[in-house]
């Protein structure tokens, strides 16, 4: 059981929604128009608590656990392919009774927050996009690749917690401090609790014959109905993953968008720019309640 008041930064107490048989944690904070915040892998929610802070006076912040991730829980017969994802947030925001919305996505919640937005490209106000891919990539790094060896991969990401772990030193340009590194973890102390991000590093699509790669490919087909909605992408320029190949064909598939990269920040860019990000930021948003009210 992750103890709230002792995680840095997070002064919030969750909603929690049943979604079938199984409980999503979501972020419910403030009032006005929905900003729906989507995480990856092996983040959470506490990925956007600095964004929620700065934002709750002037938006409803919705941020949801994956189910798997954060304070969600965290079965260990569940499928956690892509689909699910998609169909869980859906099901999340139709609960919440979420209308038209702002959405924000990074890492995997570029595919289950895009794939649930081309799906009903009319909700959605705008879009901010931060280090992700919604459309297959061809190539994966080593280090990654690794945690999805059998054995190996399982011992690595399950047993040592691996992933996670590196991630508070790999997906930043600076040091993370100990008490957001342990924030970042806290959910994930225990083999059983790393079930899903096991899962999400195995279901990345590279071939035609995976699981989620007819998913994904809906979902890349999908982003043709989004391109007229207001973008900011904002990028991490020392990503290791979604390097800045990633961002050039984010810019050539929304060449409208409001593009800024930020050639010192990592995957975790929040982490790393969240100074310069904000009032970029801020000011997207308050564009697009504007123009949805001119």
């Amino acid at each position: 059981m992750v103890r709230l008041d002792s995680l840095a930064e997070y002064p919030y107490v969750p909603k929690t929604v049943r979604i079938g048989v199984h409980t999503m944690a979501c972020l419910d904070e403030g009032e006005g128009m929905p900003l729906v915040m989507v995480h990856g892998n092996p983040s959470w929610s506490y990925l956007y608590r600095n964004v929620v802070s700065a934002l709750r006076d002037t938006y409803r912040c919705i941020v949801p656990d994956h189910l798997g991730c954060g304070l969600s829980d965290k079965p260990a017969d569940y499928p956690y392919r892509l689909q699910d994802h998609i169909d869980n947030l859906a099901h999340l925001l139709e609960r919440l009774q979420v209308g038209r919305c702002l959405l924000m996505v990074h890492d995997w919640g570029g595919p289950i927050g895009l794939g649930w937005a081309g799906r009903r490209p009319e909700q959605v106000a705008g879009l901010v996009i931060l280090n992700t891919a919604a459309f297959p990539a061809s190539r994966i790094p080593l280090r990654i690749a690794v945690c999805r060896w059998p054995v190996l991969g399982t011992l690595l990401v399950r047993g040592l917690n691996g992933f996670a772990r590196s991630a508070t030193f790999m997906a930043v340009a600076g040091k993370m401090n100990r008490q957001r590194a342990a924030g970042f973890l806290a959910p994930y102390d225990s083999w059983a609790n790393r079930v899903a991000i096991h899962r999400f590093v195995q279901d990345i699509p590279m071939h035609a014959g995976h699981p989620s790669w007819a998913t994904l490919k809906r979902v890349e087909a999908g982003l043709s109905r989004l391109q007229k909605i207001p973008t900011l992408i904002c990028w991490g320029g020392r990503d290791f993953c979604f390097d800045n190949r990633f961002f050039q064909e984010w810019r050539q598939r929304f060449p409208a968008a409001e593009s800024h990269l930020f050639p010192h920040a990592g995957h975790y860019l929040l982490e790393d720019a969240l100074a310069d990000i904000l009032p970029l930021l801020s000011s997207f948003l308050q564009r697009c309640l504007t123009r949805r009210s001119g």
